[in-house]
């Protein structure tokens, strides 16, 4: 499947992958070095826009050197981009780390894996079939 990308600004880089069986293609700052304050999050633009064919949803993910060696990831936890959005990704990045960080210009931010979803309706009933579970929530299947 090729998904389109447009390029915002010069500075954009198209996402690359890792190594041949990366699921996740890397986005990258194309602005300025950016300072991200301890418990800070910042928005970092990639300057990229992509056509996601219909049916599939980009889903904005940490990169794990990233997010284990800067304590820097998505303050969202992962980024969903609608098949119909065609604006610049922007990643929220928090720094959960006690030191300040700096995200370069170029460097690598996140990844998106591009995937299919259903399509669904929801259907307000009276009542939810049962199950063995039934209503245990965290933690209740542990042991």
């Amino acid at each position: 499947m090729k998904v389109k990308v447009k390029k915002l600004t010069d500075r954009a880089i198209i996402p690359t992958f890792g190594s041949v069986d990366s699921a996740g293609g890397d986005l990258y700052n194309a602005g300025d070095d950016i300072v991200v304050n301890p418990s800070q999050t910042v928005l970092v633009g990639t300057g990229l826009a992509v056509e996601i064919p219909s049916g599939y949803v980009g889903l904005v993910y940490a990169r794990s050197g990233l997010a284990t060696k800067s304590g820097l990831a998505p303050a969202n936890k992962v980024g969903v981009i609608d098949s119909d959005y065609r604006g610049e990704i922007k990643v929220a990045l928090f720094n959960h780390s006690s030191e300040v960080r700096t995200v370069a210009k170029g460097e690598r931010i996140a990844q998106m894996v591009i995937a299919p979803y259903l399509k669904v309706e929801y259907e307000e009933v009276e009542e939810l079939s049962s199950t063995q579970r039934g209503e245990g929530g965290f933690g209740s299947t542990g042991k």
